[in-house]
């Protein structure tokens, strides 16, 4: 009984630290209506009269009552469902984020186990990795003409960098005695990869996969926001035009919940195999 109330303890700590949160909010939202204080954006766009403002808990709790009950409907090209507009994110997400790793894990494996290679290609890797991916855009848009592609060129180019830096730390931290007593055995290289550094690197490799997942979903929301169309972040963009805050806290709301399970998969993969081990 004791374990179990001591295993609850940090959900029941997390749960009155969002009440309490909540409450503040709530009760700051409420004091600001009933003092009828403006802000100097409600004063400008209003002329004198509230026109938006930050919505209370209770409003965006609502709201998504009211989006999460029919996510999937479609009303044509500015009123789709929630669920929609975060599948079409996911999917470029998901696209971009396997085509990454199909290129960063094989590279970096041939980075890690050739010095050689290392030292030739880590100028190009450091010139270009702290390049933003938004930077990319408009080169994207020009070469490839189509919003759609260039969202998951960007994806692709902001995916790839902690793959394949982890999965070249991983290979190089190998234990070396592994590898010999492989070369003892008279394994070939294919097998030695596969059977001794791809096991031992996989911890590593899933850490930069993690890595890579978070930075492309922070970054399809604003590559969403500048190509248009579909997606989370053209709704946030396209709610805010209609001044719909509770639309736009709630959207902010589904990125972080979204974020969160994408992470959680991963690190699921990753506590698979560090038990597998």
């Amino acid at each position: 009984m004791k374990d179990t109330i001591n295993s609850l303890r940090p959900a029941i700590l997390t749960v009155l630290i969002l009440l309490v949160l909540g409450g503040i909010w709530e009760a700051a939202i409420n004091t600001t209506k009933s003092t009828g204080e403006l802000t100097e954006y409600e004063m400008m766009m209003g002329g004198g009269q509230p026109s938006a403002g930050v919505p209370a808990p209770s409003q965006v709790l609502a709201h998504a009552w009211t989006e999460l009950s029919d996510p999937f409907y479609d009303n044509g090209p500015n009123d789709k469902g929630i669920g929609i507009q975060l599948g079409y994110s996911i999917g470029r997400v998901l696209v971009g984020f396997s085509l990454a790793a199909l290129i960063a894990i094989p590279l970096g494996f041939v980075i890690g186990m050739s010095p050689l290679m290392y030292k030739s290609l880590n100028p190009f890797i450091q010139v270009l990795r702290p390049v933003s991916p938004l930077a990319w855009m408009p080169l994207a848009l020009f070469i490839i003409k189509d919003s759609e592609t260039s969202a998951i060129f960007v994806i692709f180019i902001c995916s790839i960098w902690p793959m394949l830096l982890n999965t070249a730390f991983g290979v190089m931290n190998v234990r070396r005695d592994w590898i010999n007593v492989a070369r003892t055995h008279e394994l070939s290289q294919w097998r030695t990869a596969f059977q001794v550094i791809l096991p031992a690197a996989a911890p590593t490799i899933l850490t930069g996969m993690r890595i890579s997942i978070g930075i492309a979903w922070l970054v399809i929301v604003a590559a969403e926001m500048l190509v248009g169309g579909t997606g989370i972040g053209y709704y946030i963009w396209n709610e805010w035009n209609n001044l719909d805050l509770t639309s736009v806290v709630f959207s902010i709301l589904m990125i972080g919940v979204i974020g969160m399970l994408l992470d959680a998969v991963l690190s699921l993969a990753a506590r698979l195999v560090a038990w597998q081990e």
